[in-house]
């Protein structure tokens, strides 16, 4: 299976560009207020995967920021359920972001790689990188902005579990667990 992976920050505080025709003035969303007694994260970072079979997309949100321990365990998952599919090779494009390029996601993968062919069942990963700084190669990039334009809420600033419902929802998959933070 062919799929493009890239990473999404889902602030809750800027709002995403809109355009709109209007007979009146401009019309501007304005960014939300940060909450003075905090009131969750202000940024959810997620991981996402377009799938070329099927043009579908699976997200995880993840607690805190993308790094290769979290990579490691969405690449799991991933394969996974890819296995369970009948999949045997993930033929995965993504960019030369630090924690895709770093030396534990790149010794993961081949001990994953390892594991799969011992047990001649599973789903392999063959990573295809992208050219530096040409973020436009990825198919996945415009999906991204898409979704938060579509879930936009004007009027008041989303939850933490609205931003993570509202994006599942958009994209058509079933919200899973949140990867958990690494322990150092």
């Amino acid at each position: 299976m062919l799929g493009f992976q890239d990473e999404c920050w889902w602030t809750r505080l800027a709002q995403p560009d809109l355009f709109a025709w209007t007979t009146s003035g401009p019309l501007r969303l304005g960014g939300n207020a940060r909450d003075p007694k905090g009131g969750g994260p202000e940024a959810l970072a997620c991981y996402g995967v377009l799938r070329a079979d099927t043009g579908g997309m699976m997200l995880r949100f993840c607690d805190g920021r993308p790094v290769s321990a979290t990579t490691e365990a969405f690449l799991g998952w991933v394969c996974e359920v890819l296995a369970t599919e009948g999949k045997a090779v993930l033929a995965l494009v993504w960019d030369n972001a630090a924690w895709h390029v770093s030396r534990r996601v790149r010794r993961g993968i081949e001990a994953h790689n390892r594991r799969v062919r011992r047990a001649k069942a599973g789903c392999r990963i063959r990573v295809c990188g992208l050219p530096v700084k040409a973020p436009w190669l990825n198919p996945i990039e415009p999906k991204w902005v898409h979704g938060k334009r579509a879930i936009v809420e004007p009027d008041r600033k989303l939850t933490a579990a609205e931003v993570r419902q509202r994006a599942c929802n958009y994209y058509g998959c079933t919200l899973h667990p949140t990867l958990p933070k690494p322990q150092p």
